[in-house]
């Protein structure tokens, strides 16, 4: 697991980050949004079809973990390309391609419903 200072520090460039502990790695979060996920001490940034064609020419490849069924699940998160870990204005770049992707995937969710009072008892 990466010091929660190294991953603000990390995506300083692109503003302030909220880093939460989650099943065994860190969510990292930007206006509300999950736009990163760090597992194994990797960071894996928010894609969606638009910009996976730029993560795969760029060398990355995506988080995937083994279900209980052992068959492989792939996450909508690809690795940070290795250019962007020591170029703050790269990675600015790849962070807000992260950013746009999650504004877009939150778009694209049903509104959660208004419970009356008669629902709440």
């Amino acid at each position: 697991m990466l010091e929660t200072d190294y991953i603000e520090d990390l995506f300083a460039p692109l503003g302030p980050v909220g880093v939460r502990n989650m099943f065994g790695g860190q969510g990292v979060y930007y206006d509300g949004l999950m736009i990163a996920l760090v597992a194994y001490g990797t960071v894996y940034l928010k894609t969606d079809t638009e910009t996976v064609p730029e993560f795969e020419a760029a060398g990355s490849e995506p988080f995937t973990y083994v279900a209980k069924d052992r068959s492989p699940v792939v996450m909508s998160y690809w690795r940070l390309p290795e250019e962007a870990i020591d170029d703050p204005d790269a990675f600015r770049t790849w962070a807000e391609k992260a950013v746009a992707a999650a504004i877009r995937a939150n778009a694209k969710k049903k509104p959660k419903k208004k419970k009356t009072a008669s629902e709440i008892r």
